[in-house]
């Protein structure tokens, strides 16, 4: 039950993060930073479709995504239509994957050394749902405040 709880809450918000992407009049603001805001909305995109896709993707949809975390945070200028398309593929893996995990794999430690030292599956991935969640706001927050 709480695997299709968390699928659909991450491809609701998945779906979300590409309406806000696609949401900026100006397609340059999404790599404005202000003040003290350090994290365009293009590198938090990129950063939120890097960590899904290593953490479940590779981990376990066995999808070979290879992730650099650097450049998703140095990264300028990818351009408006290459972010959207990374989202819509990441939502369709997020639905392929989850469709394969079982409720065992679930209850067992994350298979990966991860920062949460033996936190299980499903622990982990309520965390990366509401990391999505976070960043998420973080997006349209910038978008409302900088892309005027």
């Amino acid at each position: 039950m709480i695997k299709d709880t968390l699928k659909e809450l991450i491809i609701r918000d998945l779906k979300k993060l590409k309406q806000e992407i696609e949401a900026y009049q100006n397609e340059e603001k999404l790599w404005y930073i202000e003040k003290s805001i350090l994290n365009s909305a293009g590198n938090l995109c990129l950063h939120l479709v890097g960590n899904l896709n290593i953490y479940i993707g590779a981990e376990f949809g066995k999808t070979g995504y290879v992730r650099n975390r650097e450049d998703e945070f140095a990264l300028k200028n990818v351009p408006r239509a290459e972010l959207v398309d990374k989202i819509e593929k990441t939502i369709i893996m997020i639905g392929k994957t989850f469709d394969m995990i079982t409720e065992d794999q679930l209850n067992e430690k994350y298979p990966a050394e991860i920062f949460l030292k033996d936190a299980s599956t499903e622990y982990f991935f309520v965390h990366l749902a509401m990391h999505l969640g976070y960043h998420l706001g973080q997006i349209n927050y910038h978008r409302r405040l900088l892309d005027n």
